[in-house]
């Protein structure tokens, strides 16, 4: 149930949402970022990816003087450079390559990625069918990479111990097939939140005091151990 009706109804819920029979708000699944690819490994990894080396990167992307361009750039480079909060492990990667590097040093080789197989649901009522846990505990953190606004592909990863992955069957509300395979991820411990996050305000809680789930859609996707 969303207590602040500005945040897009099913964006954000508790866990205990999750529950089999339960008929819930999806939220719109499409992606919201322009169509872009990775470049291949032997470009990205020779790109000056730093705040200080701006002035080469509006070079090489054609970015002018304070344009929009070189405003995301810095923008993305920022969130990049950010230190990781306590008990996070994280890293901006911008090829293929980097991200399995990141998963396999998390896990090792024994990996799976997870998304939400497509769009179908969106911005309607679906009903939830059956709910299986597939990741999350402090021995094996799920690693979460979502994309950030560069102007090529860059995905932001970063692996903390307390989210837990879900795998959820996503149902018709009427005639109870199935169309569409979800997978959701719960931030058990929201304590260090920004109190002004949508996610609070959706919930009509504060940090620390509630979790806060939500689906992995679109550019986002998240790796755990394949068993």
């Amino acid at each position: 149930m969303n207590v602040n009706k500005g945040v897009e109804p099913g964006k954000y819920f508790w866990q205990s949402t999750l529950r089999s029979g339960n008929v819930i708000p999806m939220p719109d699944l499409r992606s919201k970022t322009p169509e872009r690819s990775f470049l291949p490994h032997s470009i990205s990894s020779g790109l000056p990816f730093s705040t200080s080396k701006i002035a080469e990167l509006k070079q090489i992307f054609h970015a002018r003087d304070d344009s929009t361009m070189e405003k995301i750039m810095v923008c993305t480079l920022g969130l990049c450079e950010k230190a990781p909060t306590q008990g996070e492990t994280k890293r901006c990667v911008s090829s293929v390559e980097d991200m399995i590097d990141f998963a396999t040093l998390i896990f090792g080789h024994n990996i799976k990625l997870h998304a939400t197989k497509s769009d179908e649901g969106s911005k309607r009522d679906i009903l939830i069918g059956r709910v299986k846990r597939i990741g999350g505990s402090k021995l094996s953190a799920p690693v979460a990479c979502h994309d950030s606004l560069f102007p090529c592909l860059v995905y932001n990863c970063h692996a903390v111990p307390t989210p837990h992955v879900h795998e959820v069957g996503i149902l018709d509300p009427v005639c109870k097939s199935k169309i569409n395979n979800g997978i959701a991820v719960c931030h058990m411990d929201t304590s260090a939140g920004n109190p002004n996050h949508e996610a609070f305000l959706a919930l009509g809680s504060g940090p620390g005091r509630i979790e806060a789930c939500h689906w992995i859609y679109g550019d986002y996707a998240v790796w755990t151990r394949a068993n």
